[in-house]
């Protein structure tokens, strides 16, 4: 860098002499720095999926501190300097769901007054996403109503997992990336399920997902059509299409109380499915779907590590990890580059991606 006085003095005679003595100078770098700087922090929800994908992107985890006063209410300081730094805030909104909603709005407001450039809430997990419609009278639209506190917050950009139905990203006035954990939980399937297999969706709402996953395995399709009776209560009531003979992959974006899933792997097994697996992004397991899994005709459930998945004595949990996913995905998005090759899967026949 040249100091003070000379930079005062110094004068060119053309355009071409300017150009010429940017190149040989010993200029600071972050005088033309156009990119802020990425800094990633986590609320208190899933901090060992944080550490994760700090690993992978290459960036230390930020300092900040989280705690609660003695009525409750949640207190943030960020322990950094963040003015003008581009800041991704990870926090999935699993159990209990509205401390850690209510923990990742104050830490994005607290990101806001401290001049971060940009905001990106990175929720890995999106709780409220079945609240996306009314289908009774006098109800609210509370995914509607999350993606209206993110905004309001200061959230500039959302990257999220799985959501439970796709249209929630309308519900947003901002950029919202869609990320899916299909190549993660392929990966893994493959190997288990070498003979014949077909692909169950285990209600009609999740019909798309299974083709995906059935296409993916070039397996066959099933459906279950179920019945609910309440939220924590569902009844298989027939199947569409043939299972006998053949391994079962029941696809779901979540489970909590596992009602769903047993209940169509007991209708699976009277129709003389041979081993059922259970691929589910978000286990977000509840205390009534312990027992259900343990007296279930399911063989194993797969799963990520989107939430902190409970074990199950005596039932066997497999957890992918989706930190290189996650983190790939704010490498992109900090370098203003495409997100959509992330949902590629390799075919293993011909080597092609689809």
């Amino acid at each position: 860098m040249l100091p003070r006085e000379r930079q005062s003095q110094t004068r060119f005679a053309s355009f071409e002499d300017c150009q010429r003595w940017l190149r040989t100078a010993k200029l600071n770098d972050s005088m033309f720095a156009l990119q802020p700087e990425l800094k990633i922090f986590a609320g208190s929800a899933n901090r060992d999926l944080a550490e994760r994908i700090c690993k992978y992107v290459g960036v230390p985890l930020g300092q900040a501190t989280i705690s609660s006063f003695p009525d409750g209410e949640t207190y943030v300081r960020i322990e950094e300097n963040i003015r003008g730094h581009d800041v991704f805030i990870i926090q999935p909104t699993c159990p209990p769901t509205n401390q850690h909603l209510m923990e990742l709005l104050i830490m994005v407001d607290a990101a806001r007054r401290a001049s971060a450039d940009r905001i990106t809430a990175v929720i890995p997990f999106f709780g409220y996403a079945r609240q996306d419609r009314k289908d009774q009278p006098r109800v609210p639209i509370t995914a509607k109503l999350v993606a209206n506190l993110l905004h309001a917050a200061g959230v500039s950009r959302v990257l999220t997992m799985d959501l439970h139905a796709q249209q929630v990203q309308g519900f947003f006035d901002i950029p919202v990336d869609h990320l899916y954990s299909l190549p993660v939980l392929i990966k893994y399937l493959r190997k288990r399920l070498t003979g014949k297999t077909t692909v169950v969706s285990p209600d009609l709402g999740g019909l798309k997902m299974a083709s995906a996953y059935a296409e993916a395995l070039g397996a066959n399709l099933a459906i279950v059509a179920k019945e609910r009776k309440s939220a924590t209560e569902t009844e298989a009531l027939y199947l569409i299409g043939d299972v006998e003979g053949s391994d079962v992959l029941l696809v779901d974006d979540l489970t909590e109380t596992a009602g769903t899933l047993t209940s169509a792997a007991s209708i699976l097994k009277k129709h003389g499915a041979h081993d059922i697996y259970a691929g589910v992004a978000h286990a977000v397991l509840v205390d009534v779907a312990i027992p259900r899994l343990q007296k279930s005709q399911i063989t194993e459930l797969v799963t990520t590590n989107s939430t902190p998945v409970r074990t199950v004595d005596g039932f066997k949990t497999t957890v992918l990890c989706v930190s290189e996913l996650l983190g790939e995905g704010i490498k992109r998005i900090h370098n203003d580059e495409s997100v959509s090759s992330l949902f590629n899967i390799e075919n293993e026949k011909n080597g092609k991606t689809s």
